[in-house]
C-alpha cells in the first residue's frame, strides 16, 4: 500500500451560520508517506481540516468551501475509505455495541473478507493496548478506552491515509506513548500518510518528519521539519497558544487555607450496574481547595466524580453534603464582582445526600462539567446556553446579561456569543462547558479532564480562573485530569484511585 497525496489551493470552510472562515486561504501538498502534526491555536481549524479530508464536512446545508482540496486528485468526498479519522471525542467514534464489532466495522464496510478481518481486530486491539474481550459492551468503555478503541478501528482498516485529531488527550501517560508507538509502526508498515493534530508537540516530536502551523481563521503560518519550526518560530509559536517544549507554564496560586468541609465521602464506591468500578473512597471535599483526582484509564475517575456531583448514586458508601453546603447561599458568580449572595437556590435540602436533590437545589451548589462538552448543550446559539441555566432559576434579564457577559469575556467566547455550539472547536466546546456550569455560581465544581483540547493561551486562561474559584471565591473543585500540569499547578491534594484513599 502507498500513502495518499493531499493538495490544497486557496482552500478554506466556513461553518453555516458563522460569521467569519474558520479556516482560509490554505495552500498544502502533502507527499504519499509524510507525517504531519498540524499545530496552531485553538479555533484555528485543525479539526475542520481534518473533517474535510475525510470527506465528513458536510453539503452546502452545513458550510460553504472556498478554492480546491483533493486526495489522490479528487475531492475528499468522492474519495470516503481512503482515510481513518479518529476525532476529538471518543464516544463520537463509537458506532457498534461490542467491541469486537466496533473494530470490525470499518472493514466490513471495505468488504475485507471476514476471517482476515478477525485476524485484523485482534492485531489492532494488541497494538492499542486495549485488552478486553471482543464481546466487551462498548458502553461500559472508559474515554481513554473509547480513544484506544476509535485507533484499533483505524488500524484494522489499514488506510492510506490516517487522520488523528487529539487521539491520546483522554490517556494516562502510559498510554500515551503506548498508543503513539502503535500508530508509528502501523504508518511504517504499510506506507500511510499520517497528519495528527496535538497541542502537546513533545509527544510526537519522535514520530514525524513536518510541522504545519495554522493560524486562527488564515492558513499555514510555517512549515518545514520539527527543529526547524520550533527553532525559527519558537517565540511566536508560544505567543499564539502552541505548547513548545521547554517553556513551562505558570499560574500563580492565592494563600487561601482550606475552609469548611463541603461534602463527605465516607467509604465510596462508585459504579455501574452495581458494580464498584474502584476502591472505597473516604476524604472530605473543602471550600478553598482543588482536589485532583487521576489514575490509569479505567480505573473509575469519570464514575466517581458523577458520584460526588450527585448525579449516580453510590454502589457502596455515602456522599453527604455538610450544612455548610446545604444551607442557602451563594459565592459572587464570575463576571458579577461584588454581586450579592442570593437565595436563588430556595430553601436548603434537607436530605445530606446530593443524588436525591432536586434540580435547583443541586445546580446552585455543585456544578459539573461532563467528558464529552456537547452532552450539556441544549440550545442553538453560544449565548443562549450560558444564560439558559439563569433563565430557569429565574434571574433578573439585566441581571443575566451581565454575568454571561462576564463568563464569555473571561472564557475567550465573546466572538462566538452567536455561533452555534455544535460547529465550535473542541477546546471551544469545552470553555463553553465551563462557562455554563460557572453561571449559577455553584460552591462545588466537578471538572472531567477540564483542560482537553486547549491550547498553551486557553490552558493558561482556563486554569487561572478555576484557580480564582478556588483561591478567591472559596469554591472547592473536584477535576479528574491526566494533565501533569494541572496537577502541579491546581492539586491542592491529590487522590490517585488504586494507590491512595
Amino acid at each position: 500500500m502507498t500513502g495518499s497525496r493531499i493538495r490544497a489551493r486557496g482552500w478554506g470552510w466556513q461553518h453555516a451560520g458563522r460569521g467569519a472562515p474558520a479556516l482560509a486561504g490554505l495552500d498544502l501538498d502533502v507527499e504519499p508517506g509524510e507525517r504531519v502534526l498540524l499545530l496552531g491555536p485553538s479555533g484555528a481549524g485543525k479539526s475542520t481540516l481534518l473533517g474535510a479530508l475525510a470527506g465528513v464536512l458536510g453539503g452546502e446545508e452545513e458550510g460553504d468551501e472556498t478554492g480546491e482540496l483533493s486526495v489522490d486528485g479528487a475531492h475528499p468526498s468522492s474519495r470516503r475509505g481512503i482515510a481513518g479519522l479518529v476525532l476529538q471525542d471518543p464516544e463520537a467514534n463509537t458506532i457498534m455495541s461490542r467491541v469486537g464489532d466496533d473494530v470490525a466495522f470499518g472493514c466490513e464496510n471495505l468488504a475485507v473478507p471476514r476471517e482476515e478481518i478477525w485476524r485484523r481486530v485482534r492485531h489492532a486491539l494488541d497494538a492499542v493496548g486495549l485488552e478486553v474481550e471482543l464481546d466487551r459492551s462498548t458502553a461500559a468503555l472508559s474515554g481513554g478506552q473509547r480513544q484506544r478503541l476509535a485507533l484499533a478501528g483505524v488500524i484494522a482498516m489499514r488506510p492510506g491515509l490516517i487522520l488523528l485529531d487529539e487521539p491520546t488527550a483522554n490517556l494516562d501517560p502510559a498510554g500515551v506513548v503506548e498508543v503513539r508507538d502503535a500508530v508509528d509502526r502501523v504508518a511504517r508498515e504499510t506506507g500511510a500518510t499520517l497528519v495528527v493534530v496535538e497541542h502537546r508537540v513533545e509527544t510526537w516530536l519522535p514520530v514525524v518528519d513536518r510541522v504545519v502551523v495554522l493560524a486562527a481563521g488564515g492558513g499555514a503560518v510555517a512549515d518545514g521539519s520539527p527543529d526547524q519550526v520550533l527553532e525559527r518560530h519558537r517565540e511566536q509559536l508560544a505567543a499564539d497558544g502552541v505548547w513548545v517544549p521547554g517553556l513551562p507554564v505558570e499560574v500563580p496560586r492565592g494563600g487561601r487555607r482550606p475552609a469548611d468541609a463541603l461534602l463527605e465521602l465516607d467509604e465510596v464506591r462508585a459504579g455501574r450496574g452495581g458494580e464498584p468500578a474502584h476502591e472505597a473512597v473516604s476524604l472530605d471535599i473543602r471550600a478553598g481547595e482543588a482536589l485532583v483526582v487521576t489514575g490509569p484509564n479505567g480505573a473509575g475517575k469519570s464514575t466517581l466524580a458523577l458520584t460526588i456531583a450527585g448525579l449516580m448514586a453510590p454502589v457502596a458508601g455515602a456522599v453527604r453534603a455538610t450544612d455548610a453546603l446545604r444551607r442557602p447561599g451563594e459565592p459572587a458568580a464570575v463576571g458579577a464582582p461584588g454581586a450579592r449572595r442570593s437565595r436563588r437556590g430556595g430553601e436548603g435540602p434537607r436530605d445530606p445526600s446530593p443524588f436525591r436533590w432536586r434540580p435547583r437545589q443541586l445546580a446552585t451548589r455543585i456544578g459539573t462539567v461532563f467528558q464529552q462538552p456537547e452532552h450539556q448543550f441544549v440550545t442553538p446559539r453560544v449565548r443562549q446556553e450560558v444564560a439558559a441555566g439563569l433563565h430557569a432559576l429565574g434571574m433578573a434579564p439585566a441581571d443575566i446579561d451581565h454575568r454571561v457577559d462576564g463568563l464569555l469575556a473571561a472564557l475567550r467566547l465573546e466572538a462566538l456569543a452567536d455561533a452555534n455550539p455544535f460547529t465550535l472547536s473542541g477546546g471551544e466546546q469545552r470553555r463553553l462547558s465551563v462557562a455554563t456550569v460557572l453561571a449559577p455560581a455553584p460552591r462545588v465544581i466537578v471538572l472531567d479532564e477540564p483542560t482537553f483540547g486547549q491550547d498553551r493561551r486557553t490552558w493558561t486562561e482556563l486554569v487561572r480562573l478555576i484557580a480564582s474559584l478556588v483561591d478567591d471565591r472559596g469554591c472547592a473543585v473536584v477535576a479528574v485530569t491526566h494533565d501533569a500540569d494541572v496537577e502541579r499547578v491546581l492539586g491542592d491534594r491529590t487522590l490517585r484511585l488504586g494507590e491512595a484513599r
